[in-house]
């Protein structure tokens, strides 16, 4: 089992992915979002408490290699499935944060086979508004600082020192970004008929918000995803923004507490 200062690596159809492991137990696969996994971040050891984690870094981000043959989230969804059949993992409960929640969906959408549940935290990946609006603000247009002020509760939590970093870090930072770009780019950070299929998510689901979310926020985009998906619970997180398992840790993995022991009721 890999260990919080060295990621270990598996392979799911010749796609090398590094992957942080905690824990034992149910099995949860964690999907990170356009910020990429920190391997290190607390909110891993807290969840690993509850079950098995595993949490890969897409193809493109963090040190997992590039893919040719993956370059949307379509494909990101496929190899999540085939990766629960690489280790034969059942029971399952997948939680993807923001667009690892919009690859959770989309997984959920095509198998729910070897899912007990889903818990999607501010998922983007769908279209509320008409075409000349815009749902999701542009992450590649705006400033960085107003970026940080829309995703954070706390925009100083976005803060980085580049200066004070490795050229491993950066180059990370460079890389998930890029990635971040390759799958999201166009159309911008949704399927367009995603929205439509959503009925066919059929394993209890929870999504949770940050209450303080200005990026999608939870009583426009969050209502939106609550309405499509038969029978999802919707709940906020008080004092995070658009990643409160970064803002938050502890009150994410406790919801998430709750959610996996009415699953082994």
């Amino acid at each position: 089992m890999a260990n919080a200062t060295h990621p270990g690596w598996m392979t799911v159809h010749s796609v090398r992915l590094e992957i942080a492991e905690r824990g034992q137990g149910r099995p949860i696969l964690w999907l990170h979002g356009e910020e990429g996994l920190d391997p290190n971040a607390p909110f891993l050891d807290l969840l690993g408490a509850h079950g098995s984690v595993l949490a890969p870094s897409h193809p493109g981000f963090g040190r997992s290699p590039d893919v040719g043959s993956i370059d949307t989230v379509d494909d990101l969804s496929y190899l999540y499935l085939d990766l629960l059949v690489e280790r034969n993992l059942r029971d399952v409960v997948v939680i993807g944060s923001s667009l690892g929640g919009w690859i959770a969906a989309e997984m959920a959408v095509k198998s729910s086979d070897r899912l007990a549940g889903l818990v999607l935290v501010a998922p983007l990946g769908i279209k509320v508004g008409d075409r000349e609006t815009r749902d999701i603000p542009d992450i590649f247009a705006l400033p960085p600082d107003e970026v940080a002020r829309l995703q954070y509760r706390d925009p100083a939590r976005a803060a980085i020192d580049h200066t004070k970093l490795s050229d491993d870090q950066l180059t990370v930072i460079a890389r998930n970004r890029e990635a971040t770009a390759l799958y999201a780019w166009e159309p911008y950070f949704h399927n367009p008929k995603l929205r439509q299929w959503l009925h066919r998510i059929t394993v209890p689901t929870l999504l949770l918000w940050g209450a303080d979310d200005r990026f999608v926020t939870a009583s426009y985009y969050g209502a939106a995803y609550r309405s499509a998906i038969p029978g999802a619970r919707f709940e906020t997180i008080d004092r995070a923004g658009h990643f409160p398992h970064i803002e938050e840790p502890a009150a994410l993995v406790d919801r998430v507490r709750g959610f996996l022991a009415e699953r082994k009721a």
